[in-house]
């Protein structure tokens, strides 16, 4: 597919990333993996098909979301369940009501994003989850929960505090005890920034890891830290944001959510949980920890169908999965690198996605 390279090279000659590496998968064979520029501009070290990148809100999908599956599969929560039940500070509040389906399609009515890293830093790292849950529970909503769709990063930050109280251990550890191990899946991982000492694994991952954006006020380029500031301040595991991985390892879960809307037999996910989880409710884009190609300009282009599913992160990756098609792609980049004011990926991705689906669409055409 010599029209993606040419189409990733002109990505990063244009400035719209430094680096990133695409990966196309069809009926469960690769067509296209390949990795382009750099993944530090100062370093100039280039990128590799390797190369482990900060996934940003990917981390509400392939962990969270994921997390989620596990627990109401195995009948510990419900999605229909009251957050109250499992996390009792939303007991007799406004958020009395509120479900676990609700924060994971965004229709619970709270804000996308308060800059809560500005209270938590001036906490010793020991006492900022006691406050990071107080600055949720007393968040107030904006709408009633249920009425409208607000994509919300503070909904997820809630789902990661529900996956704790539940499972009876950090989201991080999850999803590598239920999910990544079982997949045997290396390097998709949270950084744990409040460890004394680092894992073993990290350490050795450390070099792949690309730099992200240089920040003004932790005043230095972040590169093995969380971009996202909230999760940056909460110590690295956040339901929202923290998750980091490579573009094989991001393949190994989405074949296996590929294989579940499918409804073909899963190693680790509950086909029927994830079926529900991607219906479609009201006329809301999102479904539970998901979105769907919206809009008159979707990021995933004009051609993926109308079941597919997907997630963007901020700092230039994203994932999207056609189960008509049997098509994975998965476009993982460093735009914020060095600065997040750059936005030229939104005209990209959708360009991108389109030359993809229409050299395999008319390769289909052609073997007929």
């Amino acid at each position: 597919m010599e029209s993606l390279s040419r189409e990733m090279e002109k990505g990063v000659e244009d400035g719209v990333f430094p680096g990133g590496v695409l990966l196309v998968s069809v009926d469960c064979r690769i067509e296209f993996f390949e990795a382009f520029g750099v993944s530090d501009i100062y370093s100039g070290k280039r990128v590799e098909k390797r190369s482990v990148f900060d996934l940003a809100s990917l981390t509400k999908s392939l962990a969270t979301t994921l997390a989620l599956s596990g627990l109401i599969s195995e009948g510990t929560i419900r999605l229909d369940q009251r957050v109250s039940s499992v996390i009792s500070a939303f007991k007799d509040t406004e958020k009395d009501s509120l479900t676990v389906e609700q924060l994971l399609r965004h229709t619970s009515g709270l804000p996308a994003h308060r800059p809560y890293y500005e209270t938590l830093v001036l906490h010793e790292n020991e006492s900022r989850e006691g406050v990071l849950h107080g600055l949720l529970a007393g968040e107030p909503l904006l709408r009633s929960p249920g009425r409208d769709c607000l994509y919300s990063d503070i909904g997820f930050m809630i789902l990661e505090w529900l996956v704790k109280e539940a499972a009876g251990e950090r989201l991080d550890r999850f999803l590598d005890k239920e999910i990544c191990t079982p997949l045997q899946i290396r390097d998709l991982f949270f950084i744990d920034l409040f460890s004394e000492k680092p894992a073993a694994e990290n350490q050795k991952r450390e070099n792949r890891i690309v730099a992200t954006e240089k920040c003004s006020w932790r005043r230095k380029m972040l590169c093995g830290e969380v971009h996202d500031d909230n999760a940056w301040a909460a110590g690295g595991i956040g339901g929202h944001a923290g998750l980091f991985g490579d573009a094989g390892s991001v393949l190994k879960l989405a074949r296996e959510i590929l294989k579940a809307l499918q409804g073909r037999e899963t190693h680790v996910l509950n086909t029927m949980v994830i079926r529900e989880f991607v219906k479609k409710k009201g006329p809301f884009s999102h479904v539970a920890g998901f979105d769907t190609p919206s809009g008159q300009n979707p990021s995933a282009g004009r051609y993926f169908s109308s079941s597919s599913i997907g997630h963007l992160g901020f700092t230039g990756t994203s994932f999207w999965i056609d189960p008509e098609n049997s098509v994975i792609v998965i476009l993982l980049t460093n735009r914020v690198h060095p600065s997040r004011e750059n936005n030229a990926i939104r005209l990209f991705r959708p360009r991108l996605h389109d030359l993809v689906m229409e050299r395999l669409l008319k390769n289909r055409e052609e073997c007929k």
